[in-house]
């Protein structure tokens, strides 16, 4: 607790936390962080989700069911972040350089705990290197991954992830931060490991609903999230992960609930595609983001990189974007050659 005070004192002005990004995750953490007594300004980019959340106490585009505390107060202007030390970013991957590099604001000597996942198309970079490169230093970062959907975490219903920076006594702010008793928060330095099972899960997530759509069964879905998580390790691990943890919350976890749940917006991109459904087609009807669609490319590019051999990555890479049909690629993936489970 002494880490927490020193930290907490230093960082956390008038018992407020400031959270950019409305989305359901970022509407979520800051409904849990309202429970936890503390005030907190929640950016949104959209005035009228601004207005929804502060006259009717609901986030009307993305966690309509959820009843938001009267702590929580919307706004509509980056400028606020402009004098805070700390910041809880909920943008999605493939905004964040660009929100936060439009707003004008030097992140230099903020600290920062981003919870979207996803790896950046253009630059194939995770989101600790993306802040980096924004001015945040590495032990001004930490992560919050795991196996969490917004909308089970808006009704408290109980929860387990992982937080990580390279600086174990800030990932220790984090944990106490968000932790009570329906958030349980674990700690990690191993933010690699972290932010890879958190983003590649939702590729192998798309694989899943696939399969639900083409109405195989159980056994179809064991194998998938197993030889899924041994793709997961062995990219991780090519870049310098743990392997351990790709087997813990950030990765197995997370696998394990994207991979079936009806919440799994991933999972749903692919049970559509799985029903016959064209890719453009189902991003136009979606209100929210799939972060799985676009990691999909940053996965397979990845994988070319480091020269990992990930065959349901590949597969549904050709699904997406080269047109290869699903049943075709479970006969691909199926007849491939014979080898050892663990090599």
């Amino acid at each position: 607790m002494d880490v927490f005070r020193k930290y907490f004192e230093e960082i956390i002005e008038n018992n407020t936390i400031y959270v950019i990004g409305a989305g359901g995750w970022g509407t979520a953490l800051s409904n849990l962080l309202a429970y936890n007594c503390y005030n907190v300004v929640l950016w949104a980019r959209e005035p009228e989700l601004v207005d929804s959340i502060n006259k009717n106490r609901v986030n009307n585009l993305f966690l309509p069911k959820i009843k938001l505390n009267e702590k929580v107060i919307a706004v509509n202007d980056l400028a606020v972040l402009k004098t805070q030390k700390f910041f809880v970013s909920a943008i999605p991957t493939q905004y964040i350089r660009k929100t936060l590099s439009a707003s004008g604001i030097n992140l230099n000597g903020k600290k920062v705990l981003n919870v979207a996942k996803g790896i950046e198309i253009d630059t194939l970079q995770r989101g600790s290197e993306i802040f980096a490169q924004l001015g945040v230093s590495s032990e001004d970062f930490a992560v919050l991954t795991g196996p969490s959907h917004a909308e089970e975490v808006g009704l408290f219903q109980p929860t387990t992830v992982v937080t990580s920076s390279e600086d174990i006594s800030y990932s220790r702010f984090i944990q106490i931060l968000f932790s009570n008793g329906n958030f349980r928060v674990y700690t990690s330095q191993d933010i690699v490991g972290c932010e890879l099972g958190g983003s590649i899960k939702n590729v192998i997530a798309i694989a899943a609903g696939i399969i639900d759509g083409l109405q195989f069964g159980d056994n179809t879905k064991a194998a998938l999230i197993t030889r899924g998580l041994a793709e997961m390790s062995r990219l991780s691990v090519a870049m310098g992960a743990n392997a351990l943890t790709i087997t813990g919350l950030s990765g197995l976890g997370d696998l394990i609930v994207t991979c079936n749940s009806k919440h799994s917006r991933n999972r749903k991109v692919g049970e559509l595609i799985g029903l016959g459904k064209k890719l453009n087609e189902i991003i136009n009807e979606m209100q929210m983001i799939a972060e799985g669609v676009e990691t999909t490319k940053s996965a397979y590019n990845l994988a070319q990189k480091h020269k990992v051999e990930m065959p349901i990555v590949t597969k549904v890479h050709q699904i997406l974007f080269d047109n290869l049909p699903p049943e075709v690629a479970l006969k691909d993936l199926m007849t491939r050659e014979y080898r050892h489970e663990l090599g």
